[in-house]
């Protein structure tokens, strides 16, 4: 059984402290509604390349506060570097791991899309090649190879969109590692997350939002229901981009 680490096994170059914006500007005005500070931590320095062809050995398995997954320690003996990666499922401590071209299709290997097969799942995936793994790296997600054309792979992510992409581009095989869901017991959780409450706007004074006023319990007094600037709050329309592939 893999034992999840908390403490003791901390590599200092790879930890550092952030500091959280809390929703406001350089001024302190609000800007992002709803959002605070949350509980002090520090941010695990998490390796999304995965760029240079190497093998790595995985010591630990740890906890991460600013991530719904789990976090690997890897060792790599040729240039002696220690980094962390995101969990592959079904892989523990000691498996090795390998990134490069001409390497197996097993879970925690990476390189490009274009030697990946068909129906592969695949996460931590490029946009633009060297940039870093963008997509796919919350817990339990993965996304499909479903074709190949010309210099670039149609993929299928976790949502059901269809996303082309560079065959250029880096991608880690397997699915990422699901982590038991805990309750919120409490408001407290959400405050320690960063998640300040959200007050209704029939709870306002008119001033405040368009649904506010009233006396005692009364309705919005508006024919539909509108943001705090007055817009319509359904029936946009949302833009979608079309995918040429």
């Amino acid at each position: 059984m893999n034992k999840i680490y908390k403490e003791n096994y901390r590599i200092k170059s790879l930890i550092y402290g952030y500091h959280f914006n809390k929703g406001r500007n350089s001024k302190g005005t609000i800007t992002l509604k709803h959002r605070g500070r949350g509980h002090k931590r520090l941010y695990r320095r998490i390796d999304f390349k995965r760029n240079e062809e190497n093998t790595g050995q995985i010591l630990t398995i740890e906890y991460d506060p600013n991530r719904n997954t789990t976090i690997c320690l890897v060792y790599y003996k040729i240039k002696n570097l220690y980094k962390y990666i995101i969990h592959p499922q079904s892989v523990g401590v000691g498996d090795i791991i390998l990134s490069g071209y001409e390497i197996p299709i097993y879970a925690g290997n990476t390189l490009p899309l274009s030697n990946i097969p068909f129906g592969t799942f695949i996460h931590n995936i490029e946009i633009k090649p060297g940039k870093g793994g963008q997509l796919v790296r919350a817990a339990g997600t993965a996304a499909k190879v479903i074709t190949k054309k010309k210099k670039r792979v149609l993929l299928k992510l976790p949502s059901g969109k269809l996303c082309s992409i560079p065959l250029t581009c880096l991608a880690t095989i397997g699915q990422v590692n699901k982590t038991a869901l805990k309750k919120k017991l409490k408001a407290g959780v959400n405050r320690w997350l960063g998640k300040r409450p959200k007050v209704r706007g029939t709870a306002m004074n008119p001033v405040d939002h368009p649904h506010g006023g009233g006396e005692g319990k009364a309705p919005i007094g508006r024919k539909s229901p509108a943001t705090p600037w007055g817009y319509p709050a359904f029936g946009r329309r949302k833009k979608r981009k079309k995918i040429n592939f």
